[in-house]
């Protein structure tokens, strides 16, 4: 869990992402890829301790992963009982 208040911003913010590229047509490998973009450059830029970085990237994994961030409600079909 993520308790590093700049951790969470830069989690709300590559989650964010995730969904706007799932709606634009990418999916998990292509995000993947952004991810590890992402990742690379708080690394390179020393913008975070290195152990938070790792944790940044676990629970971004985890949602990345986890497909019901993603899934699109049905509609559900109405009835005429009439």
């Amino acid at each position: 869990m993520l308790q590093d208040t700049q951790s969470i911003r830069y989690y709300q913010r590559l989650t964010d992402a995730f969904v706007e590229l799932w709606n634009r047509g990418y999916r998990t490998d292509d995000m993947r890829m952004y991810l590890d973009g992402y990742l690379a450059a708080l690394r390179h830029g020393n913008i975070l301790e290195p152990f938070l970085i790792h944790r940044l990237e676990e629970e971004a994994s985890r949602y990345l992963y986890d497909g019901s961030n993603f899934a699109v409600p049905q509609p559900q079909a109405q009835h005429d009982y009439y």
